[in-house]
């Protein structure tokens, strides 16, 4: 295994690890909805303190259920891995796209190089 697989396998396994390792010791079992997040948690502590608390805004739009408000969540996480990944795409096809350019300037006729070195065509297989 080389480097890159070796540190690829060893950050995969912390991310399991992450995920895993709340459920299986058991953190927010003394919960009546454990792993509520944030917000939840957010609402509680802010009510304990200030009973008479007024939100200053109210949601744009309140899903009707919690399975229709995780599935949008879902979806706008879908959405912006599929923004990133476009950029990422488009930044690599480029960069490599220049590489190829200038790998061609090298040579007179734009053919591979003479120094022993496969050209680009022998990159893309």
């Amino acid at each position: 295994m080389n480097r890159n697989t070796r540190i690829n396998a060893l950050l995969l396994l912390v991310v399991a690890a992450l995920a895993v390792l709340p459920l299986a010791l058991g953190l927010g079992d003394h919960k009546e909805e454990p792993f509520t997040g944030a917000d939840g948690e957010a609402e509680t502590a802010i009510t304990e303190i200030e009973p008479d608390y007024e939100p200053w805004f109210s949601p744009l739009y309140e899903p009707p259920s919690g399975e229709i408000e995780s599935a949008l969540f879902a979806v706008q996480a879908a959405l912006g891995t599929g923004v990133l990944a476009y950029y990422f795409g488009v930044h690599r096809g480029r960069r490599q796209g220049e590489q190829r350019a200038l790998a061609r300037q090298g040579t007179p006729d734009g053919g591979p190089a003479a120094s022993g070195s496969p050209g680009p065509a022998a990159e893309r297989t």
